[in-house]
């Protein structure tokens, strides 16, 4: 299940359930979005809880042995996931500001996380109907629609200047000055996981994040990432990794796909 031979059936039928989530999303895209608001202030959607529902039925329904962590269903006991070796990680709407802001910048993620690791993932952009998937060991793809996947790699080495992509909803005003000390660089803003997709298909050469996120913002575009052969790491170099504590925060984290360039040293500089 979900690797060797039926690897590829799997991954077609990963793509088709983000593909009618993200049909589900646009139907709330032009009218009435139903919006509310969370605890912590952050907004909620029609569009979200249908992707959910969706999302939900389909990964029960295929894998009914693994468990399933969203967004929008994540009040499992840690004393329960806790001891989860295997496990869907689910944004069923990643990026409602910039969905509410009607930009196209937001999209849909699952991932399967083994054992603290995203092994495969799935993020697909509704408006463009363009899928990014990959899984450990076996690629990356780009899909477009319903033609041909196209194999997708990060681009090594980097660019001259480098193309940094960072957060359209949540800017850091103190990146600048630290990404003068990279030389010559190009910053490009834009919302969700598309970021990290830019940097799968190397199309872009890092993206550094120092504010916050949750693990269901990362972990399908990371495994994305990963299996085009780029990395996703902490400050330290160690890979980002889930499910090792009770909250959902990442810690800050740096995407690139030429190792051969030294990216982390201006953020430890500050540290």
């Amino acid at each position: 299940m979900l690797t060797g031979e039926n690897l590829q059936q799997d991954l077609d039928r990963l793509v088709d359930i983000s593909s009618r989530a993200g049909m589900t999303i646009l139907k709330w895209y032009t009218g009435d979005m139903g919006i509310t608001y969370k605890a912590d202030d952050s907004p909620l959607t029609r569009a979200d809880l249908a992707s959910h529902e969706l999302i939900m039925a389909e990964l029960t329904r295929f894998w009914p042995d693994i468990p399933v962590l969203s967004e929008e269903h994540a009040d499992i006991p840690w004393h329960t996931r806790r001891n989860w070796q295997k496990y869907w990680l689910v944004d069923p709407l990643d990026g409602t500001k910039e969905f509410i802001n009607r930009n196209g910048e937001f999209t849909v993620n699952i991932a399967l996380i083994c054992d603290h690791q995203p092994v495969l993932g799935i993020v697909h952009v509704p408006v463009s109907t363009t899928s990014y998937f990959g899984a450990r060991g076996h690629g990356a793809w780009r899909q477009v629609g319903t033609d041909q996947a196209v194999a997708i790699e990060v681009r090594q080495p980097a660019a001259e200047p480098a193309l940094v992509v960072g957060s359209r909803s949540h800017a850091n005003p103190e990146l600048a000055s630290q990404l003068r000390n990279l030389g010559p660089t190009e910053v490009v803003s834009m919302g969700s996981s598309l970021k990290f997709c830019h940097i799968a298909e190397g199309q872009a050469d890092f993206y550094p994040r120092t504010g916050p996120t949750s693990e269901w913002d990362t972990a399908a575009a990371q495994a994305v990432v990963e299996a085009a052969g780029g990395q996703v790491v902490e400050i330290d170099g160690t890979s980002l990794s889930y499910n090792r504590k009770e909250s959902f925060l990442n810690p800050h984290f740096f995407v690139f796909g030429d190792p051969a360039r030294e990216w982390l040293w201006p953020f430890q500089e500050c540290r």
